[in-house]
């Protein structure tokens, strides 16, 4: 029984078997075939290398101004005035606020008016003194009222010079934290001010790669609101870290650059070392859905590798592992390439 069933599947196989080898020749002739009939792309390619590149950390920053203030008033009243709006321009000395303080201008004619009565009640005891018809003390004493009531005439002007609250330097408005009605007092805050002509990154890095950074050294910073990276000046560095954060306060003097603002999101990028590593132009690597695609070229075809994609750095970009050392990179067109098809290096 067994001798029967081996000998009728020998005799299967011997009738299948050309079928299943015609079939899949055909399979394979079709898929040569649909090869042959895409056509030539024209690329550019590049040779793939592995070269020695600076390592860096990234350090979340904020962009900030050089130059702000927050303007309180030094005296308590009502806000009478305040001709200003948020992203006002505004010059240095320009009023900001201006104070209803009845109470200091009554002071001041109250002091004027006491000094009035010391100057003249000293004019006479002085003349009298040279007369000799009153004494040394007397003479001091009128004298004494005198200073007191000049000293409370000037303290009554410098309070009334309190009432204007004016700008400091020469900015914009950022802030408004009360307006024409509110009542203000020593210490509260009016508007916030600044100067977006002078801008820097403020920073905390972390104290095991602080040591890496050195004063008046040159950083790299990637704002992504500019959509690239701008180069800056280390100014200052805080002497001692954060005990709560163990952070170093680093502040990165930017130039003017067109698209930078005050409270923009960055990255400072502190140098920690060097490595060998593989960067390509970032218009190499080709994204299909959530695979990171790469052709290479070889014997003029178009030869598709699945690649793990590391740091990006300006227009290019790093690759952890897909390539070999000496392949050459389709590195233009190659977006609509298809693995196998025919290419052309321009």
């Amino acid at each position: 029984m067994k001798q029967f069933i081996v000998e009728i599947t020998v005799r299967l196989l011997i009738v299948v078997a050309p079928f299943l080898l015609a079939a899949c020749g055909s399979k394979h002739d079709q898929a040569s075939d649909h090869s042959s009939d895409l056509a030539t792309a024209q690329v550019n390619v590049q040779k793939v290398e592995s070269l020695l590149r600076p390592m860096t950390e990234e350090v979340v920053g904020t962009v900030r101004a050089k130059l702000h203030a927050t303007l309180a008033s030094q005296v308590s009243g009502r806000i009478d005035k305040m001709p200003v709006v948020l992203g006002d321009k505004i010059q240095k000395g320009q009023l900001v606020a201006h104070l209803d303080a009845a109470e200091i201008g009554a002071r001041l004619e109250q002091a004027e008016a006491s000094l009035e009565q010391a100057e003249r009640e000293w004019k006479r005891v002085a003349s009298l003194f040279e007369q000799q018809s009153v004494t040394r003390v007397e003479y001091d004493s009128a004298q004494s009222r005198q200073r007191i009531a000049r000293g409370a005439v000037a303290e009554a002007r410098a309070m009334m010079a309190y009432v204007e609250v004016t700008a400091p330097f020469d900015g914009v408005v950022t802030r408004k934290w009360a307006d024409v009605g509110d009542l203000a007092a020593p210490g509260k805050p009016l508007v916030d001010l600044e100067d977006p002509s002078a801008l820097q990154i403020e920073a905390d890095v972390p104290e095991a790669i602080a040591s890496q950074i050195r004063r008046d050294a040159r950083l790299t910073a990637r704002v992504d609101a500019i959509n690239g990276d701008v180069a800056g000046l280390v100014r200052e560095i805080a002497p001692s870290a954060d005990p709560a954060s163990r952070t170093f306060r680093v502040k990165l003097e930017l130039p003017q650059t067109a698209g930078l603002m005050p409270g923009q999101f960055a990255r400072l990028l502190v140098p920690i070392g060097e490595n060998k590593s593989v960067h390509l132009p970032a218009a190499a690597v080709v994204q299909r859905g959530q695979l990171e695609i790469v052709f290479t070229v070889t014997n003029q075809h178009a030869q598709m590798h699945l690649v793990k994609s590391g740091k990006r750095s300006g227009d290019e970009i790093e690759i952890l592992s897909g390539l070999e050392v000496g392949e050459n990179v389709v590195v233009s067109g190659g977006k609509q390439l298809i693995d196998g098809q025919p290419v052309e290096v321009k």
